[in-house]
């Protein structure tokens, strides 16, 4: 047998409004510690994320201006050569020797001209004219290979740097350059050692045609970044850099591998080499090129960030205990304000709920003696017919307040928490059997027909007693508001883990105004005027079924027709009824 609900002691009573006034001030206090450690919370997350965002933005936008002064510098570099290349191709010799394919005139005619570019000077006394100096120079041909250099001697072995085989083949492309085009050659040279060198091929116009005859290709030592960042240059799946650790250039060449166009390898990556987070830019330095694709890459240490995000982290974890602490003692004095109003009203129901439940009970005796002195007044032999007539409406008057007592006496325990259930299984089959019997033992004055459909050995979870009360009180709403010549219909199913009753009746709809207080006590629409009865049968309903753990509701009201549906749990398999 279950247990729904418990009895409690007047002392129990006496303690419920002080105990439910601090369960409210704790949810009061807790709701609003939740929501000061929610916004605090948030505040921590979003401010690391926009301090990530911001600086790896700074460091992106700083990349991209620093390449770009890059670049105009090498526009700088390239008008200076442009300048320079088009007046050695105008020289009458280096035309004629193009022309005339005459190659062993055509590097040293170039000798004098280049002498400038190629004259080796001290990085340390001009920078700025190291920028400018040229470390080697070839010319192509209309094919765009290279013209050999060949025998490397005298003026022309002093201006010209010794290339291999395989690095000439570096200088080689598919045709003759139409416009300057950028590349980048691996090389080593007694001078210079192994080194990267920028590329620009120029092209070498007749002056007739304006066809392009060949090219002239000037190596240089390319730019490099400097200050915290470090920065190499992605060429034929090599990294080439003499700035980064050999850690951090694995880990770079791990995500070069597989950012294989451009559009990849401009998407910011992070990496972690040992313990150590940094941010890695690349950007192709010669889109467009017939040189094979170079990429600038850019790593820059993440130490500053993660040291600023570990300080904003202990900041606001620091600004969020104070708001905590704020936040407890707001909530505190809050809640002790906000419970002040709830505490005097919980009282106040309660007094309310232990008079009506006193009243009732001291109604009961009164009543009972009322109705015995009635009935024995009833037995006495000089009173007329009618007096015998008033004294028996008397009488039935007298178990009408006997009713209601009752009603509000069950009501006052329920509001009180004082209604204790003896949960078990009832046969819901035989309760309706039992109660349409009694139904149709009443005087029927409105000739009502009543039709039933259920099934057999419908058991649910409850009491009897308080569910034969649902269902009568249901079944005498159906009779008081029918019409002469109606039908009360009477049916239960099982749905899910529920057993559904639903009792209708034919008869005036209710008002769509007065459907929303049907439940409420001591309601009574127009509908019911001139019925008997105090507005108490639904809600008393109601409240029981939801102390079954179900509920009443009405289903329809409208066209002749109204139908309310209770609500029950079923009994377990097996369960005797």
């Amino acid at each position: 047998m279950n247990t729904l609900a418990v009895t409690r002691s007047p002392a129990d009573i006496r303690s419920a409004p002080p105990a439910r006034v601090a369960g409210f001030r704790t949810k009061v206090l807790l709701a609003m510690m939740l929501v000061v450690s929610a916004v605090t919370g948030l505040a921590l997350y979003f401010a690391q994320r926009n301090l990530a965002e911001s600086v790896q933005r700074d460091l992106e936008r700083e990349f991209l201006s620093e390449l770009e002064a890059l670049h105009q510098v090498r526009a700088i570099r390239q008008s200076a050569l442009n300048e320079r290349g088009g007046a050695l191709v105008r020289k009458s010799r280096i035309h004629a020797a193009l022309e005339d394919d005459a190659q062993d005139r055509l590097y040293p005619s170039a000798v004098d001209e280049l002498r400038d570019i190629m004259q080796r000077r001290d990085p340390a006394a001009d920078p700025a004219a190291d920028a400018l100096h040229a470390r080697f120079f070839r010319f192509l041909d209309r094919k765009g290979a290279v013209i050999p250099l060949d025998p490397p001697e005298g003026r022309v072995a002093e201006v010209a740097t010794r290339l291999t085989p395989a690095e000439v083949q570096q200088l080689v492309l598919p045709s003759a350059p139409e416009s300057q085009q950028i590349g980048f050659l691996e090389y080593s040279s007694p001078a210079f050692g192994s080194a990267l060198a920028e590329v620009i091929a120029m092209p070498i116009r007749s002056t007739e045609s304006g066809e392009v005859m060949g090219g002239l290709a000037l190596g240089f030592k390319p730019f490099e970044f400097g200050g915290r960042r470090h920065s190499g240059i992605w060429l034929n799946g090599r990294l080439h850099s003499t700035s980064l650790t050999a850690g951090v250039a694995r880990a770079v060449e791990g995500v070069m591998s597989a950012a294989w166009n451009a559009t990849q390898a401009e998407v910011p990556q992070r990496i972690e080499v040992g313990g150590v987070s940094f941010l890695m830019f690349a950007r192709q330095l010669n889109p467009g090129s017939q040189f094979p694709l170079a990429y600038e890459v850019c790593v820059f240490p993440l130490n500053d960030l993660i040291a600023r995000q570990r300080q904003l982290r202990w900041q606001v974890v620091g600004a969020g205990a104070f708001l905590l602490l704020v936040g407890l003692a707001a909530s505190h004095f809050a809640s002790v304000r906000l419970s002040a109003p709830v505490e005097k009203l919980a009282i106040d129901s309660e007094r309310s709920a232990r008079f009506s439940a006193d009243a009732s009970h001291q109604l009961k005796t009164p009543v009972t003696v009322l109705r015995a002195g009635l009935e024995e007044l009833l037995t006495r032999d000089h009173l007329t017919p009618e007096e015998c007539d008033q004294v028996s409406a008397l009488i039935h008057q007298t178990y009408r307040l006997s009713s209601l007592i009752e009603d509000l006496l069950l009501l006052s325990r329920m509001d009180a928490g004082r209604l204790k259930l003896d949960a078990a299984p009832v046969n819901l089959t035989q309760l309706i059997e039992a109660s349409v019997d009694d139904l149709s033992a009443m005087p029927d004055e409105l000739h009502l027909q009543v039709e039933t459909g259920f099934p057999a050995g419908l058991s649910i979870l409850g009491e009897k007693r308080y569910t034969a009360m649902i269902l009568q009180n249901l079944l005498e709403n159906a009779r008081k508001y029918n019409r002469r010549g109606g039908r009360i219909r009477v049916t239960a199913r099982r749905e899910g883990g529920k057993a559904l009753l639903s009792v209708g009746n034919t008869g005036r709809p209710i008002g769509p105004a007065a459907q929303a207080h049907i439940f409420e006590r001591f309601h009574r629409g127009a509908i019911g005027e001139n019925v008997p009865g105090y507005g108490l049968g639904l809600n008393l309903a109601r409240e029981l079924a939801r102390l079954h753990q179900g509920d009443l509701r009405l289903v329809v009201s409208a066209e002749d027709w109204t139908e309310f549906e209770v609500s029950f749990p079923l009994a377990g398999e097996g369960a005797p009824a």
